[in-house]
């Protein structure tokens, strides 16, 4: 995992919670706490903050992962407006991930693993997209559909259709 996406979670975390929580969430997740936005790190430390997180909150893993997606998207879109601007909604951002966001991200980290997203419309604002990952993140991936929407200033509709751990299926509306 990238240190960005490391970096991205102590700053929603001191931003929510305080300094303090991230500090407390390294100590019971046993890991060492130092990330550069360019290292790569093990998954394993990421789950490990996820898990000290969810039992420090008394929330899921999936209630964690989904509350990080929506709130680092926003700080996505500070870091790096490049990518944002060309999109007039997120709609169309989340339609770009594939072919211009992630292409992006690994110029930007050239050792990134990113997931990989088969997209199929129903509609002209409706998408179910198929989650392909090495990662079990989708719970993420769910958080960053909600954050876009956010940052765009649109409502989406998002759901995992019969408890789906692969897929979601999203529909905007202005």
């Amino acid at each position: 995992m990238k240190g960005v996406i490391f970096n991205l979670l102590e700053r929603v975390v001191t931003d929510e919670f305080g300094a303090d929580i991230w500090d407390d969430l390294i100590d019971e997740a046993g890991v060492s706490g130092a990330y550069s936005s360019l290292g790569n790190y093990a998954d394993e430390d990421i789950e490990a903050l996820v898990a000290a997180a969810a039992a420090k909150t008394g929330q899921t893993r999936a209630q964690v992962l989904h509350w990080f997606g929506v709130h680092a998207m926003p700080l996505l879109r500070e870091l790096y407006p490049s990518l944002f601007d060309p999109h007039a909604t997120s709609q169309d951002f989340v339609l770009s991930v594939n072919e211009m966001i992630h292409p992006e991200v690994r110029k930007l980290y050239p050792d990134a693993v990113c997931p990989f997203f088969h997209v199929r419309r129903n509609g002209d604002n409706a998408v179910s997209l198929q989650y392909e990952s090495q990662r079990d993140m989708i719970d993420l991936a769910h958080g960053f559909l909600d954050g876009a929407a956010v940052v765009y200033g649109d409502k989406v509709a998002v759901e995992k259709p019969g408890g789906a751990s692969d897929r979601l299926d999203a529909s905007w509306t202005r």
